[in-house]
């Protein structure tokens, strides 16, 4: 990845995303996933929006800032800026799973895979797989196993595999209900009994 200077998205210090955390305040630098924001206040995840927008304008193609501001959107139930961050995230990038996965979040909007659009559906499969073929990973099945049950499953349509093939995936990868109900409180929707 391409190392660039920035500002500390927390205390405003001179960094670079090399680093993870800054040596001044402690805080990322760089958002890699959603977990990393789970008790930042809202107030600081506009900061750290604000931050990467500065950061994106000299740097409008780094993968690693377009995805944390893209982090940045989804906690902020910002689903198209937060889209439009990943998908940037995603070109030419053939060795970053997080943000096809983060794009298929997206592209949910906060809501149940069964009120979602067919072609937002179909999008968002064709990101967790392409999300898979770069590194397969427990949560991306997971994911994939909640759409197959509740979109095609809950609408009468034929998919292969199907979402229990999916689930043994996700199981076989290490899955775990910790991460499962962290993934539930991702999407902002109530996890199916079935899952």
């Amino acid at each position: 990845m391409e190392v660039i200077s920035l500002k500390c998205p927390g205390c405003d210090a001179p960094v670079s995303t090399e680093q993870k955390k800054c040596e001044y305040c402690g805080n990322h630098i760089i958002i890699q996933n959603l977990r990393q924001m789970e008790r930042m206040p809202m107030l600081q995840i506009n900061k750290y929006a604000a931050s990467y927008r500065k950061t994106l304008e000299e740097n409008p193609d780094h993968i690693e800032v377009n995805c944390s501001i893209g982090a940045c959107y989804l906690k902020l139930k910002l689903y198209d800026k937060a889209l439009t961050a990943f998908e940037k995230a995603m070109q030419d990038n053939f060795e970053m799973a997080e943000p096809y996965y983060m794009a298929a979040i997206a592209l949910l909007e906060g809501k149940k895979a069964f009120v979602a659009q067919r072609a937002s559906i179909d999008r968002a499969v064709d990101y967790l797989n392409s999300a898979n073929m770069i590194e397969p990973k427990a949560i991306h099945y997971y994911f994939l196993a909640y759409i197959k049950q509740d979109y095609f499953d809950r609408k009468f349509l034929k998919t292969s595999p199907g979402y229990k093939e999916m689930l043994d995936m996700a199981a076989e990868l290490g899955m775990t209900d910790e991460e499962a109900d962290e993934f539930f409180s991702i999407l902002n929707v109530p996890r199916p009994s079935c899952m």
